[in-house]
């Protein structure tokens, strides 16, 4: 297993002890790992074959669904808390998963890369599409489907009812900094949301 990646660490820290957790493009396990350490139990869903192997090997529960057509297998409630981590954007149907995983927990960990970061903007007035750290593909080569800025993102969390408890903005180095709303959106290169659902 490679070194969890800082922003891992940083999910981590917002989940509960003995918390159970659904990691929705779970990789090779690294989370689902650093979290059985602390008490947690949880079910990994990946698609990519070696990477669903290299979770097993690490002694993680994990299970191969489509995230766009199969959350229904997942009862209501059934977890604590559900985490996206820089997945949201590879499936088809980003609003239909964040609308299920509110439906599978009342608790939620999304991160997301920000297309609008200044060195993407800069890209994009050079006529290039945007790579970066949180960005690394060519565009003939990227999983990501969908691309969004903070600004966007935001307001459909709010359309979903899934309410922002927590809302650390990252820099390109995965350091967490306290950029003001305007500034998040041009400075931070990536977000991570704690929500949760307002149920009725």
């Amino acid at each position: 297993m490679t070194p969890p990646r800082l922003d891992l660490k940083l999910i981590a820290r917002l989940i509960p002890e003995k918390s159970r957790v659904l990691d929705l493009g779970c990789g090779d396990g690294s989370l689902l790992r650093m979290l059985m350490d602390k008490g947690c139990t949880g079910t990994g869903v990946e698609i990519d074959p070696d990477q669903v192997l290299s979770a097993i090997r690490a002694g993680v529960d994990v299970i191969d669904l489509d995230l766009d057509s199969q959350l229904s297998e997942f009862t209501d409630d059934s977890y604590d808390v559900v985490v996206l981590s820089r997945t949201l954007q590879a499936v088809r149907r980003p609003k239909e998963v964040l609308r299920e995983i509110s439906r599978i927990a009342v608790h939620s960990v999304v991160s997301m890369p920000n297309f609008a970061h200044w060195r993407n903007r800069l890209r994009l007035l050079g006529g290039r599409m945007p790579m970066s750290k949180d960005l690394p593909f060519d565009w003939f080569d990227t999983p990501n489907l969908h691309f969004t800025t903070l600004a966007d993102l935001e307001p459909l969390f709010a359309e979903l009812n899934l309410q922002i408890d927590r809302r650390l903005i990252l820099d390109d180095r995965g350091r967490i900094r306290p950029f003001g709303n305007v500034g998040a959106n041009l400075f931070g290169s990536s977000a991570m949301y704690l929500l949760h659902a307002a149920r009725n």
